[in-house]
């Protein structure tokens, strides 16, 4: 049974920082991509970052510079390091894997960015 389990988000002013963490379970963590999307009220589910099972990355181009994803395989979790948080962040921000072309998703976490 493949879990994804994810926290940390929360409410945080503009400028700040959280570090939101995904927990894997039933998958062979280390082989696998793993993505964060977010989804904000009234808006598409959107891709923010993923990292491939060698440690590169991507982003979205509103993410670029303040968004940090990384893994550790022997943990089996992912994890993204959001600062300079702006108001538009403001979503659910979920993690997401892949494996014999099904999709899993966390259950989400909200961040809310506000003063």
């Amino acid at each position: 049974q493949v879990r994804l389990v994810a926290s940390g988000g929360g409410l945080v002013q503009p400028g700040g920082s959280l570090r939101l963490s995904c927990m894997t379970s039933g998958i062979n963590f280390k082989i696998h991509p793993m993505d964060w999307y977010r989804q904000a009220p009234r808006r598409e589910r959107e891709w923010v970052a993923s990292i491939s099972s060698d440690g590169s990355t991507n982003y979205a181009d509103s993410v670029k510079g303040r968004f940090t994803i990384f893994r550790n395989n022997a943990r089996a979790m992912v994890y993204l390091d959001m600062s300079s948080l702006k108001s538009e962040d403001t979503a659910v921000y979920y993690c997401h894997a892949t494996r014999q072309g099904s999709h899993y998703w966390g259950q989400g976490t909200q961040v809310t960015v506000s003063a």
